[in-house]
C-alpha cells in the first residue's frame, strides 16, 4: 500500500471530516484523543488514503478506540447501514470466479484488500455494534473460518430484534442489500 497518498487539499478535507466525526461520535472512542489520531495519520499517508477510500463507499469511518500495546487506532465503518458503495459483492476472488450465472463485477475481499483495508471478523463486529446500531436493514459480510470457506460458505452479520446475528450463505451469493465494513489500525 505504500505509495498511495493523498493531495494536501483532499488530505486537508478529510481530516475534517474525520474530526467532526470524531467529536460528534465521542461515545465510541473515550479513552482517545484527537490529536494523537491526527499525529498517526500524518505519519502514516497510505492510512489517510485508506480512510479516504472507506469515506468515499459510505462506510463513514470513525475511531472505536484503540490498542494499549501498539498505540494503534482503530478505525471502523461506523455508516447506519453497510457502505452503499460496497454492494452487491460475492464474497471473494474465487466465489466471483466460480459463479456460473450472471458474476458480480467484483468480492469484498478483493474490494477491501484494494483499499488497504480488512473486513470484520466477527469478534470485531459484535463489538461493533456495542457502539450502535448498525445494519438493521442491510447484512455485511464478515471475515469467514477457513473450514467454512474450504466447503463453499461465507458468513455474514446484521442486526435485527435487538441482537447480532450470524449467519452463512453460498460464498458466490451476492444482493443488493448485502456488503461488508472494514477496519482499518493506524
Amino acid at each position: 500500500m505504500s505509495g498511495r497518498k493523498l493531495s494536501e487539499d483532499d488530505a486537508n478535507s478529510l481530516l475534517k471530516i474525520l474530526k467532526s466525526r470524531f467529536e460528534k461520535h465521542a461515545e465510541r472512542h473515550k479513552s482517545v484523543n484527537w490529536n494523537i489520531v491526527e499525529g498517526r495519520l500524518m505519519e502514516r499517508p497510505e492510512k489517510l488514503w485508506a480512510l479516504n477510500e472507506m469515506e468515499i463507499s459510505g462506510g463513514e469511518p470513525d475511531v472505536v478506540g484503540s490498542v494499549k500495546e501498539s498505540g494503534q487506532v482503530i478505525f471502523m465503518d461506523c455508516s447506519p447501514e453497510s457502505p452503499k458503495g460496497r454492494r452487491s459483492l460475492c464474497y471473494d476472488k474465487a466465489a466471483r470466479i466460480n459463479r456460473k450465472e450472471h458474476p458480480p463485477k467484483n468480492s469484498a475481499m478483493e474490494i477491501a484488500n484494494s483499499m488497504g483495508i480488512e473486513i470484520l471478523t466477527e469478534e470485531q463486529y459484535r463489538f461493533l455494534q456495542k457502539q450502535g446500531t448498525f445494519d438493521t436493514k442491510t447484512s455485511s459480510w464478515i471475515t469467514t473460518p477457513e473450514d467454512v470457506r474450504n466447503l463453499g460458505g461465507a458468513e455474514f452479520a446484521d442486526f435485527r430484534y435487538g441482537k447480532v446475528f450470524i449467519y452463512h450463505n453460498s460464498a458466490e451469493s451476492y444482493y443488493a442489500a448485502r456488503g461488508f465494513r472494514g477496519v482499518l489500525f493506524v
